[in-house]
C-alpha cells in the first residue's frame, strides 16, 4: 500500500522529468526512422498517425485540428462560411444538390433538390470528392461561381453564374402549429444564434396561439454550452443554475445560470429525446427535466456529459480537448462511458448500473446519473425492414423522388399527399431498372452456417434440410415489397414532400404520423396526465 501511495502522489517535478523524457524518446524514435527506414516516409504523414494514437487513447471528442482542416471546423462550429448555400451528396456516382438552403443563393438562382452537377468554374467535377466539390463552391462573398447543372426530365444542361454570399444556417429546421394550441420547433444544431431562434420562434407560436409546446431535440448532436444555457433560460426563471463544470483545472470550474427574462415559465412543455441527442441537447432536456419544467418523451439519450475546449497550437493548428465533465442542477453528470478506466485491449464500458447514483428534481422526482437521460415516457422505435434501410442507403429512394416531381411539377397539398398504388407500381419498375439488390441479416447468418457446416463436413448430410431453408428464404424476401410496403410509402412521400418544399414540406407529410410526436399531443391534450407525471414525489399534484 505504501508504495502505491508513494506513486499515486508524486512531486510535480518528477511528472514534469516523464513528460520531457518521452517527448525526448519520440524525437530521437522519429529521426531514427525518417533516416533509416527501408523506404521513403511522409514526416508530416507520420506525425499525424503518432498524434492521432495517442489521442485515440483519451477519447473521441479529443481532437487535433490541422491548419488545413480549420476551416471545416470553423463552419461545423459557428454554422457560417462563404459559399452558395447547399448540401451536396453522392447519389449512384452522381454528385447531386441534396438540400438547397431557403433564400441563400443556391436557392434563389433556382436550383433544386436532385439536381446533378456537372462542371465548375468549366472544370469537369467526374471522380471529384464531396470535399474537393465543397472547396470548389466555397469562397469569397461577393465573388461568382459559374455551375452547370444536370435536371431530371430537362435534355439541355442548365448554366447558372451565382453570387457567393456569407452563408448563416439555421438551427430550427421548422416551427408551427401542428394543431389547435399545440406548437412544435425541431432543433437541429447549437451553433451561434441557435437560442435566438427559438426565442423568435416561441413569441410567434404563442401570437399563433399556441398554449402547449413540443421542442424536437431528437438527433440534435449539440453544440455551444451558452446556446443550451440561453434556450433553457426562455423556461425558467432568472438565476437558476442550468449546468456547472468541473475539471483539473479549478480555475476554470464554472456554474452557469439564466441570466435573460423567461419568456414562459408555465406553458406545458414537452421535449423529445433519441438516442441521438446528445451535449447540448442533454444539458437543455436535463435542465428541463431536473426543475420539473418539462416531461421527456422518446428514447433514452446518447449520454455525452464532457466539455471541451479549443487551444491554439503552434503553425495555426488547433487542439480541441476534453476539459471537464458537466453537471446539471440536480447534480448528475450522464456521461455514459467510462473513459478513463479502458480495458487491456482498448476497449470502453458504459458506466454499470449497479455504479449509477440516485438524485432527485426540484420536486423529489427519481433521476439517475451515469447513462443519458431517461425520458418520462419512452417511445421505442418500430422495427424499419431491412429491405427499406437498403432502398435508402442505395439512395434509389430519393433518385425516385427526383423524378416523381419531374414528372410532376405542380406540387400537391402536402398534408393530404399520398402516393398512389400506380405510383407504387412506377416504383417497382424503377427498382429492376436500377437492378437493385440487398442481402438480409437471414440471408448472411444462413451463409454462414453453409460456410461452417461444409468446414465442419456436414454439408452432404445436411444439404437437403439447408437448400429447403434457403429456398424458403428466397420466396420469404421475395415478398418484402409488399409486407414492408407501408413504411417504404411512407419514407418515398416524405423524400417526394422533402424534394417539393425542403423541411418544411416533410413536416407537413409526417408530423400527423410520426410516434412519438403524436405520443406527445395525446400527452399534452390530457393536461392531468401531464402535471401527474411532473407530481411531486409525495404525490401532491402541483397547481397547473
Amino acid at each position: 500500500m505504501f508504495v502505491i501511495l508513494c506513486f499515486a502522489f508524486r512531486k510535480p517535478a518528477e511528472k514534469y522529468f516523464d513528460i520531457a523524457k518521452s517527448l525526448d524518446i519520440f524525437a530521437t524514435l522519429f529521426k531514427e526512422v525518417n533516416t533509416y527506414y527501408v523506404d521513403e516516409v511522409e514526416p508530416e504523414k507520420l506525425i499525424r498517425s503518432g498524434i492521432e494514437g495517442m489521442l485515440q487513447s483519451l477519447d473521441p471528442y479529443t481532437d487535433y485540428i490541422s491548419e488545413d482542416e480549420i476551416e471545416s471546423f470553423r463552419i461545423t462550429t459557428t454554422g457560417q462560411y462563404g459559399g452558395i448555400g447547399a448540401l451536396i451528396g453522392v447519389i449512384n456516382r452522381k454528385i447531386v444538390i441534396t438540400h438547397p438552403y431557403r433564400n441563400f443563393p443556391a436557392f434563389n438562382a433556382g436550383i433544386k433538390v436532385g439536381d446533378e452537377i456537372v462542371s465548375i468554374d468549366g472544370k469537369n467535377i467526374q471522380g471529384k470528392s464531396t470535399s474537393e466539390i465543397s472547396t470548389l463552391l466555397k469562397g469569397q462573398p461577393k465573388t461568382e461561381v459559374n455551375l452547370r447543372i444536370r435536371r431530371i426530365g430537362q435534355k439541355e444542361n442548365i448554366a447558372l453564374k451565382i453570387r457567393r454570399e456569407k452563408i448563416t444556417l439555421t438551427n430550427l429546421s421548422f416551427f408551427g402549429i401542428v394543431e389547435p394550441e399545440i406548437g412544435y420547433l425541431r432543433l437541429d444544431d447549437f451553433t451561434p444564434g441557435a437560442s435566438r431562434e427559438v426565442s423568435d420562434a416561441l413569441h410567434k407560436l404563442k401570437e399563433q396561439g399556441a398554449k402547449k409546446i413540443i421542442l424536437d431535440l431528437r438527433d440534435n448532436p449539440g453544440g455551444l454550452l451558452h446556446e443550451a444555457v440561453n434556450i433553457v433560460s426562455l423556461f425558467i426563471p432568472r438565476g437558476k443554475e442550468v449546468v456547472s463544470t468541473k475539471g483539473k483545472v479549478e480555475e476554470w470550474n464554472k456554474s452557469y445560470k439564466t441570466l435573460n427574462s423567461p419568456v414562459d415559465t408555465e406553458i406545458p412543455l414537452v421535449v423529445l429525446v433519441s438516442d441521438g441527442s446528445a451535449s447540448a441537447s442533454e444539458i437543455v432536456a436535463g435542465a428541463l427535466q431536473d426543475y420539473d419544467r418539462a416531461v421527456l418523451i422518446g428514447r433514452k439519450t446518447f449520454g455525452k456529459g464532457l466539455v471541451q475546449t479549443t487551444r491554439q497550437l503552434a503553425y495555426n493548428s488547433q487542439l480541441k480537448v476534453t476539459t471537464a465533465k458537466y453537471y446539471i442542477p440536480s447534480g448528475r453528470c450522464i456521461q455514459a462511458l467510462d473513459y478513463t478506466h479502458r480495458k487491456d485491449d482498448g476497449t470502453v464500458d458504459r458506466v454499470a448500473d449497479s455504479l449509477k447514483s440516485e438524485y432527485k428534481t426540484s420536486k423529489g422526482r427519481k433521476v439517475f446519473d451515469g447513462g443519458g437521460l431517461d425520458p418520462d415516457v419512452s417511445v421505442m422505435d418500430e422495427y424499419v425492414g431491412t429491405v427499406t434501410a437498403a432502398l435508402v442507403n442505395s439512395g434509389l429512394v430519393f433518385e425516385f423522388a427526383s423524378r416523381y416531381c419531374a414528372e410532376n411539377p405542380e406540387k400537391p397539398d402536402l398534408k393530404s399527399f399520398h402516393l398512389s398504388e400506380k405510383d407504387y407500381q412506377k416504383f417497382l419498375a424503377f427498382l429492376l431498372e436500377q437492378k437493385f439488390t440487398y442481402s438480409t441479416t437471414t440471408e448472411k447468418s444462413t451463409k454462414q452456417l453453409l460456410d461452417a457446416a461444409k468446414e465442419e463436413r456436414y454439408y452432404s448430410d445436411l444439404e437437403p434440410q439447408l437448400n429447403v431453408l434457403r429456398s424458403r428464404i428466397e420466396t420469404l424476401k421475395s415478398g418484402d415489397m409488399s409486407r414492408f410496403r407501408g413504411e417504404i410509402v411512407e419514407i418515398l412521400e416524405e423524400q417526394i414532400a422533402f424534394h417539393y418544399a425542403l423541411s418544411e414540406g416533410q413536416a407537413a407529410v409526417s408530423l400527423n404520423r410520426d410516434k412519438t410526436i403524436l405520443e406527445a399531443r395525446k400527452l399534452l391534450n390530457n393536461l392531468d396526465g401531464y402535471f401527474n407525471i411532473l407530481a411531486p414525489a409525495d404525490g401532491q399534484n402541483p397547481k397547473p
